[in-house]
């Protein structure tokens, strides 16, 4: 299945999935490419900040379509209210910091995706919106990038080519 497309590919697609974005593509790409931090973090980002505008700019377009359709009004209704109670407290008082570190830390439904979903919900600037999301996703992949290096060797795995 992975031969199908090359490398880079993968690890700039998978990086665009929500929940799984540059935070986990980049431990694959060293762990099962064997691929370097640096060669990885670039697809990886890249591919994780490409959605992100446009769901900040054209999320209420999508929202107002899917609300015609009772199940995906329903889906939207929970992940709206579990978003605005993991994120309230945060944005409110911190406002962009606050989204900053919401997206940085590598955990279940924090990240890009997420903080994009924050942006939109609570009106966020867009310029800003976006920076903020983006030194988040370094943040994350900096994060996951040690880790996999610590444990990596803690576990003696070999991160040679």
């Amino acid at each position: 299945m992975f031969e199908m497309f090359p490398t880079w590919f993968w690890i700039f697609f998978t990086s665009m999935i929500p929940w799984w974005e540059s935070r986990y593509a980049i431990p694959f790409a060293m762990l099962h490419f064997h691929w370097d931090w640096w060669q990885a973090l670039p697809f990886a980002v890249i591919g994780n900040m490409l959605p992100i505008p446009f769901i900040i700019l054209f999320f209420h377009l999508v929202e107002k379509w899917l609300r015609n359709f009772e199940i995906w009004s329903r889906f939207m209704d929970w992940l709206f209210a579990k978003t605005r109670k993991r994120a309230d407290s945060k944005i409110r008082k911190y406002e962009y910091i606050g989204l900053i570190f919401f997206v940085a830390i590598p955990l279940p439904f924090t990240g890009a995706w997420t903080g994009a979903l924050i942006a939109y919900l609570f009106d966020l600037k867009f310029t800003k919106s976006l920076i903020t999301i983006f030194i988040g996703v370094l943040i994350a992949a900096s994060i996951m990038i040690a880790l996999t290096l610590i444990f990596g060797n803690i576990f003696g795995y070999s991160f040679e080519q």
